[in-house]
């Protein structure tokens, strides 16, 4: 079944409304300079210079979406501790779908004729076959209705992976996959990157059932510089794409969400 999902543009502002610094999603040599660049006279916030910063350090395998007015609301309301469940619930899940659309462009796509109701041939792409999703319970459950959104006929694994008792170690509990996941590209998904741990274990069963790391992309919607560095520094070909990259991840996502706090 095809897949629909849309470019993220940046979203410029009136001038009522003064641009703020923009983060994209692409960094490599010939741009870099542009990635720290502000558009507007006005001054970048601290957390604005810290999170490009963390960018520039992680490489190019760190994907962040372009910030805007409408991401950067969303971000506040699901760190917001006065926030309503209800609210909570509805502002992750929009902010899990723009990862999503932006998780679904990594991905492999080839170029096809189409013919209109009224006759014309349009030049048009389709994704190639050959994608699924992999949650990491409980929390990257979340995601999972975001990405069947988009692709209605995706087929989702899971991971159970919890720490021991006794050595704080990530431990896999359960891990069921499609039958033929190493010759997939595999979106995995996990909310909130707080030390890495469970990702790396996640992405080493993975491994384990033939998945090469440069076929995984990794959708998160927060994540610590600590996070990031130690996923990337153990699988330096896997993809990381999140919203904001920042020293504190909002932890109680999970509980928040399915109302277990």
């Amino acid at each position: 079944m095809p897949c629909h999902n849309q470019q993220l543009n940046n979203i410029s502002s009136g001038q009522e409304h003064p641009m703020k610094q923009v983060r994209f999603a692409n960094s490599n040599s010939s741009n870099s300079s542009s990635v720290s660049a502000v558009v507007s006279d006005n001054e970048p916030s601290d957390a604005s210079r810290q999170t490009v910063s963390n960018q520039e350090n992680l490489g190019p395998q760190l994907k962040l979406l372009p910030l805007n007015d409408q991401i950067r609301e969303l971000q506040t309301i699901i760190r917001d501790k006065t926030t309503s469940r209800g609210d909570f619930v509805f502002c992750a899940d929009r902010l899990i779908r723009l990862v999503v659309e932006e998780g679904l462009n990594q991905l492999p796509y080839s170029e096809c004729t189409v013919t209109t109701p009224t006759g014309y041939k349009y030049e048009g792409v389709k994704f190639e076959r050959g994608n699924c999703g992999v949650s990491i319970m409980r929390s990257g459950e979340a995601m999972e209705q975001g990405l069947r959104d988009c692709c209605r006929s995706i087929r989702i694994g899971k991971i159970l992976i919890q720490s021991d008792e006794e050595t704080q170690k990530a431990k896999v509990y359960y891990a069921k996959f499609p039958p033929d996941v190493y010759r997939r590209k595999v979106l995995l998904m996990y909310p909130i990157l707080s030390t890495g741990n469970t990702v790396i274990e996640a992405v080493r069963v993975l491994i384990e059932h033939g998945v090469q790391p440069r076929h995984i992309i990794l959708l998160s919607l927060f994540s610590t510089p600590h996070g990031a560095k130690s996923i990337i520094q153990e699988f330096p070909d896997i993809t990381i794409l999140t919203t904001e990259v920042h020293p504190v991840a909002p932890t109680h996502f999970g509980q928040r969400y399915f109302g277990t706090d």
